[in-house]
């Protein structure tokens, strides 16, 4: 069984950065896509990024020139990177992956910005 967890996560003033790691453990095979989504309080889950396991990246435009998603399939472990932080960053960061037709998901690690 794929399992997807997430790290990372805090507290930071606007304008700081924060990197979030999502390590997939479970199997022997790269995973698929992955992704990042996000869900704040009252709000959908919504994409924040994505990245093939070929490097093709593609982000949300409330996020681009700000975050950066990587990924070492060595490790089948995906990055984000996210700097000038603003409040409105302020959710649940959710780890997402697919693996022969399968969804995955993490816990969700979150991420609170200060103002």
């Amino acid at each position: 069984q794929v399992q997807l967890v997430e790290s990372g996560g805090d507290l930071v003033q606007a304008g700081g950065s924060l990197r979030l790691s999502c390590a997939a453990s479970g199997t022997i095979f790269v995973i698929n896509d992955m992704a990042w989504y996000r869900q704040a309080p009252g709000k959908q889950r919504e994409l924040v990024a994505s990245i093939t396991r070929g490097g093709t990246t593609n982000y949300a435009n409330s996020v681009k020139g700000r975050f950066t998603i990587s990924r070492v399939n060595a490790k089948n472990t995906v990055y984000l990177q996210m700097n000038s932080l603003k409040s409105e960053d302020t959710a649940v960061y959710y780890c997402y992956g697919t693996l022969f037709g399968v969804n995955y998901w993490g816990q969700g690690t979150q991420v609170t910005v200060s103002s």
